[in-house]
């Protein structure tokens, strides 16, 4: 009896010893597609996981990323003792000795879950981990029809998980699946991977890591949430000195050591990466698209297209971080002063004025069907217009910027947070480098969490005074010299079938004084830029803007000549680069390269360059541009003296009909940069023209940015003239010799009556 007993039981193991091989080997080929796909040779010699693209400045600083998970990977080489030790310790202690399978550990998971009837733990590998990691093996597209049979899909896992774990250790060392492992894990806190746990937990590197800092984020394995240190700081405690006990047992920690180390608390440095935070923010929303548009358009070697939000590319900027950084603290200096200003001229009165200073009626009721908000509202409630009245006055809890206390919670209607923010004046700011058109600094508002929309590129407004220098420009290539002398007084032009244009100068006078156009450019005297545009035409500036750089549809009219057509700071700095660059166009550029995660360069950008003027007429704008500086009353006189000493600088204010927009474009021998102020809305404006012209709107700015600029010696730019042609000047620019030279005449004396053009 007892031998067939034994035979019988000899019978059975064996059976199920070949049913297990069996089993295992139909997991293995998915046989009938029973048990769901493993992943091929291939994969397993290349595993993908989805890796953060990453945005880099020219001085290498990352400026941020583009990602679904929030990874980036590291070496080996990279990761701190303390954190394999910790790791090993605690989730695999005998990772050195095993294969793929711990059968020790596992023979202890089912004596105690099967027989003794308590937890034990997975007992799952480092490289079993890291196979769920990499393939997914728990989610949905890896199951196959018998994983929906109660009990065999998690034993179908496992299963998939010891074979995967086996063919890993054929295919990688043991310090190469320890990498992939936390490379692959994730950390909560939108943190995958150890180099971006390691940052947002600890702002550390992962070599860096002390050994209570390892032993925390070792501790996130077992359940992040459960045992976050930033939202259950007492789980995440307990949860590392079970890391350190277990570094102590295995002989990784000394009694003393593991003593002192539990005692301490856990210091964070938490900071969880998101599109908000960081330098260039309005930059790498303009950015993204070009990237989005680039990763559309190219084909990786298996004939898909780019990811940016997986593939980890690397991208390289013409972005400096510390001129951005010098670009960012003069707009937020001073528009937080510049919006005190405002909002004490504004009072308690309504900033959205029509150009005779009164209120326009029903303004947000207008600007509020813009809106999304009242979009959805309209998708739900349709025509009934009380319910969508009521939920736009109902007060909720929100955040809302403020420029004194940053973010600030409150409770507001949809309709109060649209005023407030409406009475906020907007900037934008870009620099440039005019001899390569590599952008250097671009800063499209005042805060991008709050205000989406960029005033850099995609922001148009009417230019004002600092369209003239077009106008000189086109005179210059019509051989005038800046010595070209024009007598300050009322100019008509007349068109046929359009009325008279007469403009007035900005203070509503006339001097009757002669003055050069070099001065007359400095003042931004407007009736003698009329009286240029009448002798030269609007065909003919139009054609020179354009040349020059400026895309936006240009209106060939008289009134032109002061800036009356949409532009951008964007084509305006690449139109003056031109000037400072001896007359070559650059547009302006701002990709480098873009390489792939391994460093493999996959496209190197090269900006597109034209001749568009001489280099005598370039240094010839340069040197009216300089008028701003150096003629008597120039606009730009304004400037301190510390910044022009032992400089040559040029610069030409700008300001709209009713100060609604504020300008400043400032040349440098190294930079060329534009600014912008004014309200979202045209209607928003100071109702005080002083106030609100580009002097002490924009100018600030710029005269901010190239003082921090100056004080760092780092950055390699420095004061300086601007350099002469090699070649003598065929037009004379010293005034009294041209006085000399040139036969005084009087071709002012025009009749006002005939038809001009």
């Amino acid at each position: 009896m007892t031998n067939k007993i034994i035979k019988y039981l000899w019978l059975v193991f064996i059976a199920g010893l070949f049913s297990f091989i069996l089993f295992v080997w139909g997991v293995s080929v998915n046989f009938l597609g029973l048990f769901g796909e493993l992943p091929d040779f291939k994969t397993l010699e290349n595993p993908q996981s989805e890796i953060a693209s990453e945005l880099y400045s020219s001085d290498n600083v990352l400026l941020g990323t583009y990602f679904r998970e929030n990874r980036s990977p590291v070496t080996f080489n990279d990761l701190s003792p303390n954190l394999i030790n910790a790791l090993i310790a605690t989730e695999d202690i005998r990772f050195e000795d095993h294969s793929g399978i711990d059968f020790q550990s596992m023979g202890r998971v089912l004596f105690k879950s099967i027989i003794l009837r308590q937890g034990a733990g997975g007992g799952s590998t480092l490289s079993q981990q890291t196979a769920k990691n990499l393939f997914k093996t728990r989610g949905q597209e890896s199951q196959g029809l018998l994983s929906k049979v109660p009990g065999l899909r998690m034993l179908i896992i496992k299963t998939k998980e010891w074979i995967v774990a086996t063919r890993l250790e054929k295919s990688y060392t043991k310090n190469e699946i320890l990498t992939l492992y936390l490379n692959t894990s994730e950390f909560g806190s939108n943190a995958y991977g150890i180099k971006t746990a390691a940052k947002t937990f600890f702002n550390k590197t992962p070599n860096d890591l002390a050994i209570q800092e390892a032993a925390v984020l070792v501790g996130l394995f077992k359940a992040p949430t459960y045992y976050s240190p930033v939202f259950n700081p007492e789980n995440s405690l307990r949860r590392r000195n079970i890391v350190l006990a277990q570094m102590e047992k295995y002989d990784f920690l000394t009694d003393t050591e593991y003593d002192s180390l539990r005692a301490l608390p856990i210091e964070l440095e938490y900071n969880v990466q998101n599109h908000n935070q960081g330098y260039a923010q309005y930059f790498r929303e303009v950015i993204k698209a070009d990237l989005t548009k680039w990763t559309r358009e190219n084909l990786k070697s298996d004939g898909t297209p780019y990811d940016l939000y997986g593939d980890g590319l690397k991208i390289y900027v013409t972005i400096d971080s510390r001129l951005q950084k010098f670009a960012e603290e003069a707009v937020q200096e001073h528009m937080k002063a510049l919006q005190e200003l405002f909002e004490k001229e504004m009072g308690t009165r309504a900033p959205w004025i029509d150009e005779n200073g009164r209120v326009i009626p029903n303004f947000l009721e207008t600007q509020i069907k813009r809106t999304e908000a009242y979009r959805n509202l309209v998708k739900r409630y349709g025509t009934d217009t009380d319910s969508i009245e009521y939920k736009l006055n109902e007060k909720k809890k929100m955040k809302v910027f403020s420029w004194e206390k940053g973010e600030v919670d409150t409770l507001m209607s949809t309709m109060d947070s649209l005023s407030y923010y409406k009475k906020h004046l907007q900037a934008g700011f870009v620099s440039m480098d005019p001899h390569t058109g590599h952008i250097k600094a671009w800063v499209g508002g005042i805060n991008q969490k709050y205000f989406k929309y960029d005033h850099v590129k995609q922001g148009r407004r009417q230019p004002g005074s600092t369209f003239k220098p077009f106008v000189y420009a086109a005179a210059i290539e019509n051989g005038y010299s800046p010595c070209y002398s024009v007598i300050d007084q009322p100019v008509e032009i007349n068109i046929p079938g359009q009325p008279t244009w007469i403009p007035s100068n900005a203070d509503g006078k006339f001097s009757y004084e002669r003055l050069t156009i070099r001065r007359a450019m400095a003042q931004s005297i407007n009736s003698i830029t009329a009286y240029m545009m009448k002798k030269l035409s609007p065909k003919v500036v139009v054609e020179t803007a354009q040349r020059l750089g400026i895309t936006s549809d240009l209106e060939a009219v008289p009134a032109l000549a002061l800036g009356t057509n949409d532009v951008s700071i964007y084509e305006m700095i690449g139109a003056f680069g031109t000037f400072v660059n001896k007359g070559e166009h650059i547009t302006p550029f701002y990709i480098d390269r873009i390489e792939d995660k391994n460093g493999n360069l996959l496209q190197q950008f090269t900006p597109r360059k034209k001749p568009a003027m001489s280099e005598e007429h370039a240094y010839l704008m340069v040197y009216m541009l300089r008028g701003g500086f150096e003629e008597e009353r120039g606009t730009s006189q304004g400037v301190p003296y510390a910044l022009r000493e032992g400089n040559e600088l040029g610069g030409k204010t700008g300001t709209t009909q009713n100060a609604s927009d504020g300008w400043y474009m400032g040349i440098s021998k190294d930079l060329v940069s534009g600014v912008w102020v004014g309200g979202d809305d045209r209607a928003i404006h100071f109702r005080s023209w002083i106030n609100g012209q580009g002097g002490r709107t924009a100018r600030p700015i710029w005269v901010k940015f190239m003082e921090k600029v100056y004080a760092d010696p780092s950055i390699g730019i420095t004061k300086g003239p601007f350099p002469r042609p090699e070649r003598p000047l065929s037009i004379e620019i010293d005034c009294d010799q041209y006085e000399m030279q040139s036969n005084r005449f009087s071709d002012y004396d025009y009749d006002p009556r005939k038809t001009d053009f």
